[in-house]
């Protein structure tokens, strides 16, 4: 490769590089020391991902599965669990020579340039762009305000490139027909499976897009013939609205329609029904009609490849998966009507980036009041880049593919959730997640939230796309207007000075860690927790700790955990049901304590415990003091609210 080839590109590579190290500023300072999330939340698992992939590799295990949690049950398959595999596998190397917190922070920023790389290879394959505009919407997506808020805990969904090389490698399958492009899409499609597993599921509604942006066509009809039912469905139309708003000031109560009573008390029924009678009569009024074309060769060809190229990478994950469900551990949260987890506010989207530091000063930290809800719900696009894309739509008519419209606002409908929510309220309006969250594998998307992350995407490519625009408008201000969008992005986009959380471990670790002897802990309070639900009160900082002292906890914290596995540890150790009902805060009845009292010495002896850690911010006094006296523990030492037991000998 000539140096007229590799220069530009390399300085492309240093660019992001310089840019990540500047945007987590001042992290690379303390690498070793800090995290960008707190450890006793997500983050922690993020890190322990990390730590045991390492571990059971070392060992010569199967390191997606692990004995190091849930210690008392059989073997933890992890097929189940958000692993993070292909950033373990980064980290894999590393671990021996920098410790578990440099890598694990080399590695996040290492995939935050490797997301803006892939971004930067698709704006310039999708749109006609120059080095500098393609380069911008690389930094678009890898910094996009939703992305940048997940490196506060939802780590695995800051590896956002293989978003973007799926979507390259259907531009190139489109446009060359080329089967080999058909592999690459089902490795990309794997890769995106072990960075997060929701990933794999947004690759799959992305071909789906795509594939409809190819095969149909929404058109307007040139004359509609009168429709006769109109009037009524008009009619219909005022009546709910009309009790609507009766339900919104009463308290709703009883009607009679066509000789049965109905009754009527929310709101979520009558919306959803005017919301359809009104998406109907819109139509009817546009005229709209839908032509389908039948779907070439090649796209059948490309789907039948794609899923083979993919599901070999993805076996052994597939595997595991058959045999949780032949054993009854396959965890399926249901769907609910009305209580499932919600979505984006609307207004989110126009937020000023709520990572920027003066949005800070001016509007208040929304990390610091609300670290929860900040890196579940926050989806601000670059308005920088809607206002560019704006310009470009009317001065410099840019009409991109009806595609990259599809996609974005497509995603950013599905982030609303079941219900859209406009600054706080839930005005009951089904939204598309409303249907689409009962579909087979697409179901699998728990949190509609993170459906911002592919809408950013979707931005990003459309910022490219009117860069180039305008840059064919006016050629010969091209590379002034690329420089000023460039910079104005990294000044609205640029989250310095991060918030920083200490990655000190606890001394208490330190004294486990010496111990040679292979014994395990137990936290109190303690539990079995994971992403919907939670038995007692587990901590994920108690998994981060294992990262230091590396002994098996009884506990543990997953994405997904059966019921079953704990009810296994129940029947084989009855104590393990009190422990939980006092960590959830119960007190337990004399004849329990008494039951509790008998079954404590064998329990310390069968389960192997060598070590009691408790918390005592979280644990009831009740559970402290049985705990200290039925298991016959000995103070070690003590850590601000952490105190050290062993059973004595």
């Amino acid at each position: 490769m000539e140096a007229s080839q590799w220069r530009p590109r390399l300085a492309v590579v240093l660019g992001y590089v310089l840019i990540a190290l500047a945007f987590t500023w001042p992290l690379p300072l303390y690498l070793g020391s800090r995290l960008t999330g707190d450890p006793g939340g997500d983050t922690g698992v993020y890190v322990w991902n990390q730590w045991v992939f390492q571990h059971e590799t070392a060992a010569g295990a199967n390191p997606l599965s692990t004995e190091r949690i849930l210690a008392l049950s059989q073997r933890v398959d992890l097929s189940q669990h958000n692993y993070t595999a292909f950033l373990n596998l980064l980290a894999l190397p590393l671990i021996p020579l920098f410790g578990v917190i440099t890598t694990f922070n080399i590695v996040f920023i290492a995939m935050t340039v490797l997301t803006a790389l892939c971004g930067y290879a698709l704006a310039r394959l999708a749109f006609p762009t120059t080095r500098l505009e393609a380069f911008g919407a690389g930094l678009a997506l890898a910094w996009a305000p939703a992305i940048v808020a997940r490196t506060t805990g939802h780590f695995s969904l800051v590896a956002a490139a293989p978003l973007a090389a799926f979507t390259w490698c259907l531009i190139k399958a489109e446009r060359t027909r080329r089967m080999s492009f058909a592999v690459l899409a089902g490795l990309s499609m794997a890769w995106a499976a072990f960075c997060d597993p929701y990933f794999a599921v947004f690759c799959l509604m992305i071909a789906g897009l795509y594939v409809a942006s190819l095969v149909l066509e929404v058109t307007r009809r040139e004359r509609l013939h009168r429709v006769p039912w109109v009037w009524v469905l008009d009619v219909v139309l005022l009546s709910l609205t009309g009790l609507i708003v009766g339900l919104a000031f009463g308290r709703g109560g009883r009607i009679e329609l066509l000789g049965m009573n109905v009754s009527v008390r929310g709101l979520y029924t009558p919306v959803l029904i005017l919301t359809v009678l009104f998406t109907v009569r819109l139509a009817l009024i546009f005229r709209a009609r839908v032509v389908a074309f039948p779907p070439a060769a090649w796209i059948l060809r490309f789907a039948v490849i794609t899923a083979l190229a993919c599901a070999g990478p993805l076996s052994p994950v597939l595997y595991g998966l058959g045999e949780g469900i032949v054993a009854g551990q396959f965890v399926s949260p249901p769907i609910l009507w009305r209580s499932s987890p919600r979505g984006v506010d609307l207004l989110a989207y126009v937020h000023p980036n709520p990572n920027q530091f003066l949005s800070k000063w001016l509007l208040g930290d929304r990390q610091a009041a609300d670290p929860v809800a900040f890196v579940e719900y926050t989806a601000a696009f670059s308005l920088v880049a809607v206002a560019i894309i704006g310009v470009a739509v009317v001065w410099a008519r840019f009409r991109p593919k009806r595609g990259w419209w599809w996609l974005t606002l497509g995603f950013l409908a599905l982030s609303l959730g079941p219900f859209v929510i406009v600054d706080g309220l839930n005005t009951a309006v089904p939204g598309p997640w409303a249907l689409m969250r009962y579909v087979p594998l697409i179901n699998a998307v728990r949190s509609p939230t993170r459906f911002a992350i592919v809408a950013a995407l979707g931005l990003a490519m459309l910022l490219a796309g009117a860069l180039a625009a305008l840059g064919e408008r006016w050629p010969q201000r091209r590379r002034a207007i690329g420089v000023a969008a460039l910079l104005l992005l990294v000044v609205e986009l640029v989250p310095a000075p991060r918030t920083l959380y200490s990655a000190e471990y606890s001394p208490l670790s330190q004294i486990i860690a010496a111990d040679s002897r292979s014994v395990r802990v137990l936290n109190l309070p303690f539990g079995v927790r994971d992403g919907t639900s939670s038995a007692g009160n587990f901590s994920a900082r108690y998994q981060f700790e294992q990262t230091l002292h590396g002994k098996p906890l009884i506990g543990g914290y997953l994405s997904r955990v059966s019921s079953r596995r704990l009810a296994a540890m129940t029947r084989r150790f009855p104590l393990i049901g009190s422990l939980v009902e006092m960590s959830e805060g119960r007190t337990l009845a004399d004849a329990e304590v008494d039951a509790f009292r008998q079954q404590a010495h064998a329990f310390i002896k069968d389960a192997d415990v060598g070590y009691v850690i408790v918390d005592d911010g979280f644990v009831t006094p009740q559970l402290k003091a049985l705990a200290i006296d039925a298991f016959d523990l000995e103070l070690l030492a003590r850590d601000e609210a952490l105190t050290l037991y062993r059973p004595r000998p």
